[in-house]
């Protein structure tokens, strides 16, 4: 097992557990626009109010954090996997968590219209 500062004192159940959750909420939000669209005649007007509800927004950011996650998770694993020397591993893994934080910004802003 891998043990650094990079690890925040996840175990491999956790980090399996973050996973499969957020691989269902993934699935879920899918399946909910799959449904809206399937059952809507789809324009500017309904699409706008589609993403207006408080429901779809809460959902949106929500399946955007389980993205991000499923993302941090994968990426520190193929890091520590393959990239050996400490300091370039946590220098790429600085660059992907401050990538993954202006996502996460920049999408609650696109969603929330702040």
């Amino acid at each position: 097992m891998v043990s650094n500062s990079s690890t925040l004192g996840r175990t491999g159940i956790q980090d399996w557990l973050f996973l499969r959750a957020s691989a269902i909420i993934i699935v879920l939000y899918v399946l909910y626009l799959v449904g809206f669209i399937a059952t809507t005649e789809i324009t500017y007007e309904v699409w706008r109010g589609f993403f207006s509800s408080s429901l779809t927004k809460v959902f949106t950011i929500l399946t955007l954090l389980s993205i991000l996650i499923h993302a941090w998770i994968g990426m520190w694993q193929v890091l520590t996997d393959y990239i050996k020397p400490l300091a370039l591993r946590l220098s790429l893994q600085l660059i992907i968590v401050v990538a993954l934080l202006v996502y996460l910004i920049y999408g609650t802003i696109v969603v929330w219209g702040v």
